[in-house]
């Protein structure tokens, strides 16, 4: 399913919309020209999506951080956004969260990234490009995938606001998960997790992220 879902983000400085594959390069256009302005530094253009290991998926991040940004407050806004459900542990493969990223990203680099070691989810974060100046935040979210039109896998009519943690291949529309209760104890008891815009979403305990809250949720369906 996720394969064949449309990707696009939403750039921060002009409002643009771009497919996953081009909104990085777009976004780097526009912090060059910054830099002829900026306060001397160091940042970085960083993108992080699922894991490779796992295979594409369409869900991805696109982030201007600070040099001076410690690999732990990285490590918080990544649980914020699109992780962080019941306090698990998480780890940057060899790096210690006390680094700060200028010490660590170069441009180019991958850095692998993994939270709960039980039902894990795993990210790569690679480092677009680095540039000679301060960001203004610590971590500002250039873009993300919007929220996917993924519609009810029973009626294919209407936006899918719920999926079945047991009856794993089915998301459901508000009026088909009512149907679904019925016929399935485990959903009206304890399966039914809402859809969210995180990779995350279906896994233990998570129920959506604190940031960026307006595009976290369902996507609207258009009138045709």
């Amino acid at each position: 399913m996720q394969e064949k879902l449309k990707s696009e983000g939403k750039c921060l400085f002009c409002g643009q919309v771009f497919t996953k594959a081009g909104i990085n390069k777009h976004l780097a256009t526009h912090l060059k020209k910054i830099v002829k302005s900026g306060e001397t530094g160091k940042s970085f253009l960083v993108k992080v999506e699922t894991s490779k290991y796992w295979g594409p998926t369409p869900y991805f991040l696109s982030l201007w951080i600070d040099g001076e940004t410690t690999m732990k407050t990285i490590d918080k806004f990544l649980r914020d956004i699109w992780l962080e459900c019941c306090g698990h542990l998480s780890e940057f493969y060899g790096v210690a969260k006390t680094k700060k990223a200028k010490d660590v990203f170069t441009k180019g680099m991958q850095l692998e990234y993994e939270y709960d070691f039980g039902s894990s989810t795993e990210l790569t974060i690679t480092v677009v490009d680095e540039y000679p100046i301060k960001a203004d935040k610590k971590i500002i979210l250039l873009s993300r995938n919007e929220p996917l039109e993924i519609l009810c896998s029973v009626c294919d009519k209407a936006p899918a606001t719920q999926i079945c943690v047991i009856c794993v291949e089915f998301e459901f529309c508000d009026k088909c998960a009512e149907i679904h209760a019925e016929e399935c104890g485990d959903f009206a008891d304890y399966a039914s997790m809402p859809m969210v815009n995180s990779p995350r979403m279906g896994e233990c305990g998570y129920m959506g992220g604190s940031i960026d809250v307006e595009r976290d949720g369902v996507f609207v369906l258009k009138n045709k």
